[in-house]
């Protein structure tokens, strides 16, 4: 596959503002990245997202959780403009992750679909692992499945999507304990196959899977209610298109 010319297409994030409060897919993966906040981690008053985007994943986490103090970064000053915009009250910086030099100064650290951009992925989990305090969160959620692979993903500049197994290792060589795995957009996996690698021409609209029908986005969301309701209900799934991975610092 082509490596990308840059981590991510600056003009995307305007396009990502207007779309993500009301696509399914963004609106369901902050309602799992919720619910794994609240059931599955203890005594944070600080979190640090890295990779913010346009700030619809630490809109949610501000709402959600108003007395946690927030901070949230990403590589492009594009994306910020838009996040400052929806959560004045959060501390926004520019920052690469592959360069971070904190040490022992927050409870939670949450990187969502961010770390398949970077090369040298497993520097920035160890950079992950010397911010945080002992005891410390570290939340992903990273795309899954490399025979998934397509126009999306080159558009999107991904460098790779991740199997468990190459996630879990990485996460452990970085000194993580693992809490929680699971993959997510499980039920809708096969329509996912289907529409990237069936013969379409994707080549042509690479984001074609974001320009739908409002009722195919409103039964999409649906269904992912319904793997949501499983999820809470302690079902963990073994494929999906997306992985999400809690771990915690020793």
């Amino acid at each position: 596959m082509p490596l990308p010319v840059e981590p991510f297409q600056r003009s995307s994030f305007s396009y990502l503002a207007s779309l993500e409060s009301h696509h399914w897919w963004f609106r369901a993966r902050n309602q799992i990245i919720l619910w794994a906040i609240r059931t599955k981690t203890s005594n944070i008053s600080s979190f640090l997202e890295v990779g913010c985007g346009t700030g619809y994943v630490i809109s949610g986490i501000s709402k959600a959780f108003p007395a946690i103090f927030l901070e949230a970064t990403d590589y492009f000053e594009e994306g910020l403009v838009f996040a400052r915009e929806r959560v004045p009250q959060c501390a926004f910086r520019r920052l690469d992750a592959t360069s971070m030099t904190e040490k022992d100064v927050c409870d939670c650290i949450g990187s969502f679909d961010v770390i398949e951009h970077i090369s040298q992925d497993e520097i920035v989990l160890c950079n992950f692992y010397q911010a945080l305090r002992p005891g410390g969160y570290l939340l992903l959620t990273v795309p899954q499945h490399q025979w998934l692979w397509s126009a999306a993903d080159e558009s999107a500049r991904h460098l790779r999507r991740y199997t468990a197994k190459e996630l879990r290792s990485k996460v452990l060589r970085a000194q993580f304990r693992i809490v929680y795995c699971s993959s997510f957009v499980c039920l809708l996996l096969p329509l996912m196959a289907w529409q990237r690698l069936s013969n379409q021409d994707q080549s042509r609209n690479p984001d074609a899977e974001f320009r739908i029908s409002p009722l195919l986005n409103a039964s999409l969301y649906l269904v992912m209610q319904l793997e949501l309701a499983l999820l809470r209900l302690g079902l963990r799934f073994p494929a999906g298109g997306s992985l999400l991975l809690l771990a915690r610092k020793p």
